[in-house]
């Protein structure tokens, strides 16, 4: 029989505490071990039985969640979901967290608190399930940000349902143009290996879209802080944004983002749908959009990240003539998404991570 997963509640809130053990319990999988209202009383508890997932609040008495992920990381590296509220404030810490080397992230509202995570309990447990299958190996090599399983909503949609209405205002793609641009879709693990690409990256790179799955809120923190770091201008993509070199445009959590042609010009559409692959952004609305717009000239790579969003769209820009990478085994935190676009045979090259910026340089010279 398979060993059930073991959670550690670190939470000032009982009622957070009381809610999200029975919620975890209910999964025959998990087992709440322990809780604690601090991490000094959780690190009490820990050392005499050492979970395999930690959830953990940021804002707490006597020491802040982010010192206590950083002396987890450091003392015995585990997979750590940051438990956050929904506001500018919660968000910057969250990705403050995700650098220290968390792997997701769950959100919470200020009020209603129990039935929101009665009604997002699914998010909850799939999020402890990743969490718990995530290779840590990188972190070892990153000193670097990290990513968030995003707060993923209830019902799967697939594109195919979506795509007809958001295909009605793509424009077909140009035979030869002088405009490239570049496309990742990632997810858990994405924040710290988006760094690890971005970071590597010179002001004369090729415009970049990005779809990291993120909860809404998140992922404006998210890109401050990568373009602080970054020689590229790296900004949360607004309606309209042009798609141009030495610029990275990340998808708005809540929102889908596709690409647009205008002319031999790309920009991006910020667009209201239903979530796709259960994401909202999603990967496959981006690559499929960058298929139609850019074909051959889009390069598309697919990162770590759980799941399958992004393989049937590679496939499409594999098919539409663009390049293709996906990221390795080794080097993903959670090796789903490409994993599924290898299969789909939607994969030119599958490459370590630390290869991904040069490979990108080297393509927008061509």
């Amino acid at each position: 029989m398979k060993p059930k997963i073991k959670v550690m509640l670190v939470d000032d809130s009982a009622v957070v505490r009381q809610v999200l053990s029975a919620l975890l319990t209910k999964d025959g999988s998990i087992e709440v071990i322990a809780s604690a209202p601090d991490p000094i009383f959780a690190m009490d508890k820990m050392n005499s039985n050492w979970p395999d997932v930690v959830v953990l609040d940021v804002e707490m008495p006597r020491m802040d969640g982010i010192t206590f992920l950083k002396q987890i990381m450091t003392v015995r590296p585990t997979p750590v979901i940051i438990c956050s509220t929904l506001t500018e404030k919660g968000a910057a810490t969250s990705v403050q967290a995700l650098a220290a080397g968390a792997v997701a992230i769950v959100t919470k509202p200020k009020a209603g608190l129990k039935n929101f995570l009665e009604m997002d309990a699914g998010d909850i447990v799939q999020a402890v399930k990743a969490a718990a299958g995530a290779n840590l190996r990188p972190f070892r090599n990153l000193n670097l940000a990290s990513t968030n399983t995003a707060s993923i909503p209830p019902a799967k949609i697939k594109i195919d349902e979506v795509m007809p209405a958001l295909n009605a205002s793509l424009t077909s793609a140009m035979a030869v143009t002088t405009d490239k641009l570049v496309a990742i879709g990632t997810s858990t693990g994405g924040t710290q290996a988006l760094e690890t690409v971005l970071r590597k990256l010179s002001r004369t790179a090729p415009g970049i879209v990005i779809v990291q799955h993120m909860p809404e809120k998140f992922t404006e923190a998210f890109a401050d802080r990568l373009n602080k770091l970054c020689a590229m201008e790296v900004l949360e993509a607004k309606n309209g944004d042009r798609v141009i070199p030495g610029r990275a445009l990340v998808a708005p959590g809540g929102r889908h983002m596709q690409v647009k042609r205008s002319g031999a010009q790309y920009h991006v559409e910020i667009i209201d749908a239903p979530p796709v692959n259960r994401h909202r952004p999603s990967v496959d609305v981006l690559f499929r959009s960058v298929a139609k717009c850019a074909g051959k000239n889009a390069l598309g790579i697919i990162m770590t990240g759980m799941g399958d969003d992004g393989a049937l769209g590679m496939r499409d820009m594999h098919d539409a003539g663009a390049e293709t990478i996906a990221q390795d085994e080794k080097t993903c935190i959670v090796y789903g998404m490409p994993k599924e676009a290898v299969k789909l045979g939607a994969v030119d090259k599958v490459v370590a991570l630390d290869a991904i910026a040069g490979l990108i340089e080297t393509y927008g010279k061509k």
